[in-house]
């Protein structure tokens, strides 16, 4: 299979031949910025794609972005210049809930969150085939919260689901977190899993539904009704829209209508809000995490199960039923037939998924990690316009009075 020249050293970037399914070893990048150590130990992946996968991506223009908190691996899909499938792979530990708004992408990972800023200008390239770098511009340690879906305000502040302590939750410049609203059902802010909070649905730039897997006020108590204990809550009211789920995730707001994934069953679905139902649309062979969507058509994240089967829920049936094993990647359905129409697979190490964003407008990007040298030599800067002076010093009287200030408010003995 041919290969395209890797942009920076210790990316996995990978051509494929739309034509055909194939495979390729991935090898990873690095680890999380604050706690560089010694390097992962290699580890063998292999994909497949749909014949349509990449002719998909080019008609909806757009590249998908994919995080598995399983193997720690950030992916962005996209096509390179000679049509093929162009696959860049970065490590950041347990990386989870992405978002993607304008220049910006947002990643929640295992005690930080991410906030990348795409460097490059329209009609700007990186070894003339990536059309968009990523690169980590401000990083926020939050400690370990079981950070799920993760959104931006209008403000362009960050909220995320903080599940460990079942809020929807801020950043806060001195704590790890602003606890910002609740489910009612839980009675207080606590270091308790208690309802296992995960999916939240923006709209307008502000949290609109959330899921939960139970309504439980007690410690762990959502492991007990994962089977059909889940629910949908509205932010603005905080009442329940929908209840009777299978470990719902990933609520999305499009077209006029909140779509969910009833993980546990291995539906993707709406919900209806006059009769507070759930409408199936498909079943994909896997735990389902991970929505987004272009035009008439969604973008699924299936998982594997963690353990040998997924006990007490209802996929493990289902997927007796069609005669199926379980697989991780992304299918993507039509929202008018209910069909896959193309899949990217993955195989091997990685067997699960969390998140899938969409990347409007954009052919074939990149991000950039922490653990190799190519993020200390890049380096980009602002123009400066034509005529105009970087900087002006301020005239001797003003430096003067800003002198005598600053002696004034000196400390004793400074």
């Amino acid at each position: 299979m041919p290969h395209e020249p890797a942009s920076v050293a210790g990316t996995s970037d990978a051509a494929t031949d739309s034509r055909n399914p194939t495979t390729d070893r991935i090898d990873g990048e690095g680890a999380s910025p604050s706690a560089p150590s010694e390097p992962p130990n290699e580890t063998t992946v292999t994909y497949s794609v749909s014949s349509g996968f990449v002719a998909r991506l080019a008609l909806l223009n757009i590249s998908v972005a994919i995080s598995s908190y399983q193997s720690g691996k950030f992916y962005l899909l996209g096509r390179n210049p000679r049509g093929g499938l162009m696959v860049d792979e970065r490590l950041f530990q347990k990386a989870m809930g992405i978002c993607v708004e304008n220049t910006s992408l947002v990643l929640a990972t295992l005690f930080q969150i991410q906030h990348f800023e795409n460097v490059l200008k329209q009609g700007e390239f990186i070894n003339h085939t990536y059309d968009a770098c990523y690169v980590p511009r401000r990083t926020y340690t939050t400690g370990v919260l079981d950070a799920h879906d993760i959104g931006l305000l209008r403000s362009g502040e960050i909220i995320f689901v903080n599940t460990r302590f079942n809020c929807l939750a801020m950043l806060s410049q001195t704590r790890s977190f602003r606890p910002v609203w609740t489910p009612r059902f839980v009675s207080v802010v606590v270091d308790e899993d208690r309802c296992h909070l995960n999916g939240m649905a923006m709209e307008d730039g502000q949290p609109r539904y959330v899921t939960a897997v139970s309504r439980s006020n007690t410690i762990d108590g959502w492991r007990d009704r994962r089977s059909n204990g889940g629910v949908v809550i509205d932010v603005e009211t905080n009442e329940i829209v929908c209840d009777g789920l299978s470990m719902p995730h990933s609520p999305r707001l499009y077209q006029g209508r909140l779509w969910i994934l009833n993980s546990g069953a291995g539906e993707i679905g709406w919900v209806d809000l006059e009769s507070r139902t759930f409408k199936a649309l498909a079943f994909c062979p896997g735990f389902l995490r991970g929505l987004a969507f272009a035009g008439r058509y969604a973008f699924v994240g299936l998982s594997k199960p963690r353990y040998e089967r997924f006990e007490g829920l209802s996929l493990d049936g289902k997927l007796k039923a069609f005669d199926s094993e379980p697989w991780c990647g992304i299918q993507v359905i039509d929202l008018e037939t209910g069909t896959c129409v193309d899949w990217f697979r993955i195989d091997g190490a990685v067997t699960e998924i969390y998140d899938v964003a969409t990347v409007p407008n954009v052919a074939c990007p990149m991000s950039l990690g922490f653990a190799s040298t190519e993020i200390q030599s890049l380096v980009a800067h602002d123009e400066i316009p034509m005529g105009e002076p970087v900087w002006s010093a301020p005239d001797t009287a003003q430096c003067a009075g800003l002198i005598a200030r600053a002696s004034s408010n000196s400390l004793p003995g400074g």
